[in-house]
């Protein structure tokens, strides 16, 4: 019996070092292969293959997985386009295959991703996993918007310079909305989280004339590190983050509200927007 118990010990230990292993090497590859040959299909396509467990089953259970499993899509896509999108210089926005200090920082940061902080299912996890699902995003779809539009606006001339962002962004909003509120097994989740999606939308839509990004050439002893936030990122980030404090009140007092229970977090969203659209100043727009 003991020596049952050490193998199975020993099986699930080496078990969760090859996951670990695993994990590091595509946080590494997915973005390293991007950055070396100037080009993001790799990187997506290896992305795409880590969750080659959504297709191991019945196919009448694809849909299901891949809406449970879009902000892991969202998040794992967005960290290879960043990656694609960030420039040579700070005076130079042209693609470049050189390594900067940011592409560590992304390697970083999808491996804490991986390991760390997808695994987890705790409340609080979830809600931090929508809130970088909608920042990491809504920052690689304005990027992404901004390079197929130009692209694609020389042979159409009919296209929408704002439709890609709205449709991006719509299936964000879902994408976070859905992810937090099926956790709540008593609630009806799909109608919220389509509202959620057609208000990511119209944000999107209103701001696409009026990208602000702030540059952050100089971070401690880093200097030109070439990271780009835009201001609608940041945006919609605080308003999801009052949005999920609102719905968890509702749900937990069957539909009523206790306003001192969430006067802090609407509050601090609320300052948080006012500060970023009036004070707080434009580096460029996008």
């Amino acid at each position: 019996m003991a020596d049952y118990i050490f193998i199975r010990k020993s099986r699930n230990a080496l078990s969760s070092l090859l996951h670990i292993v695993l994990n590091l090497l595509l946080a590494v590859t997915s973005i390293g292969a991007t950055v070396i040959t100037d080009n993001c299909t790799i990187g997506l396509i290896l992305v795409i293959v880590s969750k080659w467990r959504i297709f191991a089953v019945n196919h009448r259970y694809w849909l299901l997985n891949i809406r449970s499993s879009l902000v892991d899509f969202i998040v794992g896509i967005s960290f290879v386009l960043l990656a694609y999108y960030v420039p040579d210089s700070a005076l130079d926005t042209s693609l470049g295959a050189s390594f900067r200090a940011i592409h560590f920082f992304l390697m970083i940061f999808y491996a804490i991703w991986l390991i760390i902080i997808k695994p987890r299912s705790s409340a609080g996890f979830t809600v931090l996993q929508a809130l970088i699902a909608v920042f990491l995003g809504s920052t690689a779809a304005i990027f992404l918007d901004s390079t197929l539009t130009n692209t694609l606006k020389s042979s159409l001339s009919f296209i929408n310079d704002s439709g890609i962002l709205v449709l991006l962004e719509f299936l964000i909003g879902f994408a976070a909305s859905h992810h937090v509120l099926v956790q709540h097994e008593k609630s009806d989740y799909l109608l919220p989280s389509l509202i959620c999606g057609l208000f990511f939308a119209e944000i999107a839509w209103l701001c696409h004339s009026w990208l602000i990004v702030y540059p952050l050439d100089n971070i401690g002893i880093l200097t030109d590190t070439g990271i780009r936030i835009p201001q609608l990122s940041l945006v919609l980030s605080v308003l999801t983050f009052a949005y999920f404090q609102i719905y968890t009140e509702l749900t937990e007092h069957n539909g009523k509200i206790n306003f001192a229970n969430i006067a802090l977090p609407v509050l601090f969203s609320l300052a948080a927007i006012i500060v970023l659209i009036s004070f707080s100043p434009p580096n460029f727009n996008l």
